[in-house]
């Protein structure tokens, strides 16, 4: 799976809380670092709906 690019991942915020996220290549999602939901990744695109999120 290709990185995410740094210009998209410096813009993305989480949309529960608008904390920072991180990108977790090998487990496909993205964490925030405030409420800890992770976002899932797939095919590259990542899917920002708090519906789809799973709690850490």
């Amino acid at each position: 799976m290709a990185v995410l690019d740094e210009q998209l991942m410096a813009v993305l915020r989480c949309p529960a809380c608008r904390s920072e996220l991180v990108h977790r290549d090998r487990r496909r999602v993205l964490v925030c670092q405030g409420c800890r939901l992770e976002y899932p990744v797939r095919e590259g695109i990542p899917v920002m709906l708090v519906e789809e999120a799973t709690q850490r």
